[in-house]
């Protein structure tokens, strides 16, 4: 999704251009490359069921020898009512829910892996950084041109972010809340369709294990640990898939066993 900080724009541009060049709709899993074909970073997420609000992440770098966990997995907290298939950079698919707006469910699928963000002025990590500040909002009403979008409404104007609920700097709009301390974007709907979905995160969470409103949320620690792993020259990606899909998908998409997964 575009982001409107003019002063970051050639920081952030450039590596995601890898990213946005992965984004081209996929005909079918078995007439074109599998949508992980060029990443050598994977995030993966699995839950026992579409309407289960937890799941667990495990990451994987590639090697010589293919796919390889990296480090330990972890429990995370996605949307409080699951998951259902997002817009990303696999093919579209006919079974199961399908992500709306508002709906509380964390988009399935695999998605590219956007720009970090924070409260902090840098952090460690060679993502690309979008500090927040009191007046960031990402757009999350359907009816607004910067729909799906981090904008600073210094830069555009006070108007053009009513009604939206998503501000970036929760600690300064909601008593101290961290969730949002850092984090990173999660490319679902790169083309800001009106209505099928917004803003979507991994972030810290509240509490542990509290569901999200769709993102995907850690303890503050294994988020830290990701972001400092994390190299846009590796063109990571983001799955999170319900068990039985992922082994379904798996050897047309390219994915590792979970077996391989570090204990």
């Amino acid at each position: 999704m575009p982001y409107l900080f003019p002063s970051l724009a050639r920081q952030v541009l450039s590596p995601l251009l890898c990213l946005f060049a992965l984004a081209a709709p996929l005909a079918s899993a078995h007439s074109l490359p599998a949508p992980v074909h060029a990443a050598r970073q994977l995030i993966v997420v699995t839950t026992p069921s579409w309407d289960t609000p937890s799941g667990h992440l495990q990451a994987f770098e590639r090697t010589g020898h293919g796919w390889q966990a990296h480090a330990g997995g972890f429990d995370v907290a996605l949307g409080r009512s699951g998951s259902a298939w997002g817009i990303g950079l696999h093919p579209p698919q006919s079974d199961g829910p399908h992500k709306r707006e508002g709906d509380g469910r964390s988009p399935a699928g695999i998605f590219a892996i956007g720009p970090a963000f924070g409260y902090a002025e840098h952090i460690h990590s060679a993502l690309p950084y979008l500090p927040m500040q009191a007046s960031s909002y990402c757009m999350d009403v359907p009816a607004s041109p910067l729909y799906n979008r981090i904008v600073d409404a210094a830069q555009v104007g006070a108007d053009a972010v009513k009604g939206s609920t998503e501000a970036m700097r929760l600690d300064l709009h909601n008593d101290g809340d961290r969730r949002y301390r850092e984090g990173f974007v999660i490319e679902h709907n790169p083309g800001n369709v009106p209505g099928q979905g917004s803003c979507i995160f991994a972030h810290l969470w509240r509490a542990p294990g509290e569901a999200t409103a769709g993102c995907t949320a850690m303890e503050p620690q294994q988020m830290s640990d990701l972001l400092a792993w994390l190299n846009p020259a590796a063109q990571p990606v983001f799955v999170l898939l319900p068990q039985a899909e992922y082994e379904r998908l798996r050897r047309d998409w390219g994915l590792p066993s979970l077996a391989e997964a570090a204990p």
